[in-house]
């Protein structure tokens, strides 16, 4: 067994577990670096949806709990079995690359990645996957208790599940794991971390000047922060126009387990004026978020005039001391 993630669950009547699009996703990801024949790198994580719940110490063979409901509903036995599992796993999983590198046609230094699990949609399971992958690309997939080798992975994938097929109880462990346990730790999270998953945090918004994109033009930048769920809507507008050309970035996770998200926009010096940027989100209740291009201007403005007047107060009543002092 490798991993088990990528599982999805729906709480009951319909509703999303944090305001996630349906199927809401659990999965755990392992990525093993050999750089050569004695050394390599594990990295294992557990993901619900877009939130990292778990992490794996390969140093001391331990799940790490990211969240107090990252438990779930197990108990401390039913983990404890869990760690042991995963323990042998990098264990046997280690040595057989190691050994069968040459078998395999794998050359150091390369990366294994893997992820498993299961899907709950509209209150059922829908199946269970694991997957692993060579460099970055497909090279097993192993659905409904049978081994699939990628057919751009070769003859190297074939050995794989022809192994796994001589090995049935490797096999069973693996079936299990993904069909069984996935889904009901999945469910216990949902349970357990209801509370969390199911809040609203109102985002924050502001707009900056981005790097000049060249002579004549601007690039505005609207910048939306601190919000939950992930779901946002961010458009940069005239009236009640969308304009076209809008670059937005990533969705990126802050600190607090709240999301980030920026939208760009590239103008003519002259069209800046009259723009807005339009903030939708579920905790906002239907009362959008709008900043002006052109108020954003004016308190900058204001700031500038304001400020610079004090500065000059202040040197002059520095020469004016100085001035003082020395006669």
């Amino acid at each position: 067994m490798l991993t088990f993630g990528g599982t999805t669950a729906v709480l009951p009547g319909g509703e999303n577990a944090d305001g996630f699009k349906e199927p809401v996703s659990f999965r755990v990801i392992q990525i093993s670096s050999f750089y050569n024949h004695s050394r390599e790198r594990n990295l294992g994580s557990g993901w619900l949806g877009d939130l990292q719940t778990h992490t794996w110490d390969s140093n001391s063979g331990t799940i790490i709990f990211l969240w107090p409901w990252s438990r779930g509903n197990f108990s401390n036995e039913e983990l404890m079995e869990l760690e042991t599992i995963f323990r042998i796993h990098f264990i046997r999983f280690l040595e057989a690359i190691h050994r069968h590198t040459s078998d395999l046609t794998f050359e150091y230094p390369f990366e294994i990645q893997a992820t498993a699990g299961c899907e709950l949609h509209s209150g059922k399971f829908s199946g269970s996957l694991l997957r692993v992958a060579y460099q970055g690309s497909d090279f097993i997939t192993f659905q409904n208790n049978s081994c699939l080798p990628s057919p751009l992975a070769g003859n190297a994938a074939k050995r794989v599940c022809k192994v796994l097929y001589w090995h049935p109880r490797e096999k069973d462990v693996i079936h299990h794991l993904i069909s069984d346990t996935c889904p009901r730790f999945l469910l216990g999270l949902l349970d357990a971390g209801k509370a969390h998953l199911q809040r609203q945090v109102k985002p924050e918004a502001w707009l900056s000047l981005g790097p000049s994109p060249g002579p004549g033009h601007l690039l505005l930048v609207c910048h939306v922060s601190g919000f939950y769920p992930k779901p946002v809507w961010v458009r940069w507008m005239r009236g009640e126009q969308e304009q076209p050309g809008i670059q937005q970035g990533d969705v990126l996770p802050n600190a607090d387990g709240t999301w980030y998200l920026q939208a760009t926009l590239e103008v003519a010096a002259g069209e800046a004026a009259g723009l807005a940027c339009q903030v939708k989100h579920s905790s906002l209740e239907g009362q959008d978020i709008v900043l002006y291009w052109g108020h954003h201007n004016s308190v900058g403005l204001i700031i500038l005039a304001v400020t610079v007047p004090l500065l000059l107060l202040i040197v002059c009543l520095a020469l004016w001391f100085r001035k003082r002092c020395f006669h």
